[in-house]
């Protein structure tokens, strides 16, 4: 019986989409099933190539850096040349630069590259978003990102494990793995996935010619959401940037580290699915709260902390928050979005994330190095807290009957495409 039950969760997780999300949600799982450049660049560059540990560092701050130019640059895109045209030159530069990557041996000629594939990447992050948006109902949309977002752990988890036997046959073989299966992401976006812009109409047109970065940065409310975003942003990165160091200066062993980090995907891949049908019916501003509260105070657990069992335990409790935040939120952003301009809000939503990835690690050692890692996870504990207060008040200026006629216009201006799979 319970067999049947998960069965049948399974069936109503994921039916009612239309076939275009399918092929989107295909690509984003090929891409990351062959991630490797981000998962193992500073061994290869430390072991392979035999370059110091700050070396590697400037080499993947510069790899942020290009993601956070990228950013602004890909929803702009995404809203002037379509979603389609962005995702093609976005993935087919990803798989010519990382390529490249493999065989340049110049130390700034590697970090010039580097600079370019993490620019090249995350360029397709606003389209995704906005097409993903685009061809999915408003009500099924919380389900659909959830549902993005349990393909990208799954494809990142299958793909850590594989680039560890791939690094120890060749560095370069991992690079030309990912290169290859970018480019396989690009066939399928030119084969399988339409245009998904919203057609325009004369006074739309002029509407959008108005809606720039400017209009975006001047819209307060939601650069209220994208501004607890990066709060959130900046405690979940502490999984990889601040954890693996304090359990470093603890004693553990990087062993010990993998063992519990390990749990962070193990979770999303089996909890990910019957979490969806949890909160996608759910008050989306508790929602936001519970999942702050739960990464603060997750993190901040680790303070007490001292075996790699309850480090293990420890790292459910923010995964949780993790999995709730992540669709939610991205259900937010959209919904806040204006139809003709939601590549350059997602743009600018992406930022938040990006510039986390930068400040955290800065953040992190500065304060380990200078106060100790009790002090961190203090630190994440009061971030999350004026996260989950920040959401409580800024939700509330959000009346119900105005989410109502946001769905609505979304509704009547979404493509054919997306009516055609609803009503069938």
């Amino acid at each position: 019986m319970p067999v049947a039950s998960l069965r049948r969760a399974a069936r109503e997780t994921v039916s009612g989409l239309p076939r275009e999300f399918w092929w989107l949600w295909t690509s984003t799982l090929v891409n990351r099933l062959g991630s490797f450049v981000a998962t193992f660049m500073a061994l290869y560059l430390t072991l392979d190539r035999g370059y110091s540990a700050s070396y590697a560092g400037l080499v993947a701050s510069l790899h942020g850096l290009g993601g956070v130019v990228s950013s602004l640059g890909g929803g702009v895109m995404a809203d002037r040349l379509g979603r389609r045209p962005t995702l093609l030159v976005a993935q087919s530069a990803t798989a010519a630069s990382v390529a490249l990557l493999g065989f340049v041996h110049d130390p700034v000629a590697i970090a010039a590259v580097a600079f370019l594939v993490g620019m090249a990447s995350n360029a397709s992050r606003p389209a995704v978003q906005a097409m993903m948006a685009d061809i999915v109902r408003p009500e099924d949309r919380i389900r659909a990102f959830s549902l993005n977002y349990w393909a990208i752990n799954l494809g990142f988890a299958v793909s850590s494990m594989a680039a560890g036997f791939i690094a120890e046959f060749s560095y370069l073989a991992g690079f030309l793995i990912e290169a290859g299966m970018t480019a396989l992401c690009a066939v399928v976006v030119f084969l399988k996935l339409p245009e998904s812009r919203p057609e325009r109409t004369a006074t739309q047109k002029a509407a959008e010619e108005g809606i720039g970065l400017g209009t975006v940065l001047r819209d307060r409310r939601y650069m209220g959401v994208v501004g607890l975003s990066f709060l959130v942003a900046l405690v979940f990165q502490q999984g990889s940037v601040g954890l693996p160091v304090a359990m470093g200066e603890a004693g553990f062993t990087p062993a010990d580290y993998g063992l519990a980090i390990a749990v962070n995907g193990i979770l999303v891949v089996a909890l990910q699915i019957p979490l969806t049908r949890f909160i996608q019916d759910r008050d989306p501003r508790r929602l936001l709260v519970v999942s702050s509260v739960l990464a603060g105070y997750g993190f901040g657990l680790t303070s007490f902390a001292g075996s790699v069992g309850v480090f293990a335990l420890i790292v459910c409790v923010w995964t949780l928050g993790e999995m709730i935040n992540a669709p939610t939120q991205t259900g937010i952003v959209v919904r806040l979005s204006p139809v003709h301009g939601r590549g350059r809000y997602q743009g600018v939503y992406t930022l938040s994330w990006s510039l986390a990835a930068l400040v955290a690690p800065l953040m992190s050692g500065l304060v380990i190095d200078r106060f100790g890692a009790e002090w961190l996870w203090g630190l994440c504990t009061a971030v999350g807290t004026a996260a989950a207060i920040g959401y409580g008040v800024l939700m509330r200026r959000m009346p119900e009957e105005e989410r109502e006629q946001r769905s609505k216009t979304e509704t009547e201006t979404s493509v054919p495409a997306a009516a055609e799979a609803a009503g069938g």
